[in-house]
């Protein structure tokens, strides 16, 4: 089985993907940044370094797709692919990021190769405001993360719900993540577990 976990920058997809794996016994697997040799450069010039850092995250996360799709463990994906390009590639081009030449070759290379891997079983989507974003972005300090503009997160929320509602047609489970606390509030984690129970295993939610 696969799952994915999606959602904005700060919404709780890395922590959340780390404790259902913990519940669960699921295999996580971490989206590729304090590796990323572009991610700063990215932050400091966007539109000089989008292409490149697209184009690397791409590579990622199909080399993560190959490897799941022949894996006999369950899987639980911190962001997938499909959001990857459907929300934060476009949203580049969207701003003038990419270039239409940079987009059309993007997306043709990913057209060509996501052909060959499969979907998720299940899509968990954390739902923000930017402000819960703003907040979560502030508080964990990551400092190549505090120079993002306002316009910026928007863009990529609005992308998300696009994605979300037209884009994708898997399975979707969609969270409110702004009066959550997932890591703290053990009742929130529960409300969360009994979710994907429900979608999962045909279980109410208790």
């Amino acid at each position: 089985m696969y799952i994915g976990v999606a959602g904005n920058i700060g919404s709780g997809k890395t922590t959340l993907t780390r404790m259902l794996a913990a519940h669960y016994g699921w295999t996580p697997n971490y989206e590729s940044v304090t590796f990323n040799p572009y991610l700063e450069d990215y932050y400091r010039d966007i539109p000089r370094w989008s292409f490149n850092l697209e184009i690397y995250f791409l590579e990622q996360r199909l080399k993560d797709l190959f490897r799941i799709a022949h894996s006999s463990e369950t899987i639980i994906q911190d962001r997938t692919v499909f959001e990857g390009v459907h929300v934060f590639v476009a949203n580049n081009h969207d701003q003038g990021n990419l270039s239409d030449r940079d987009f059309a070759t993007y997306m043709e290379l990913f057209e060509s190769m996501v052909s060959l891997v499969k979907a998720p079983d299940l899509m968990i989507y954390l739902r923000s405001s930017i402000e819960h974003l703003v907040y979560q972005i502030q508080k964990r300090g990551r400092d190549y993360e505090q120079s993002m503009s306002l316009e910026y997160l928007g863009g990529l929320n609005e992308r998300y719900e696009k994605f979300i509602r037209e884009q994708y047609k898997g399975k979707v489970l969609v969270i409110d993540a702004d009066n959550l606390d997932f890591e703290n509030r053990p009742e929130d984690f529960a409300l969360v577990t009994g979710m994907i129970d429900s979608e999962l295993f045909g279980l109410f939610s208790r």
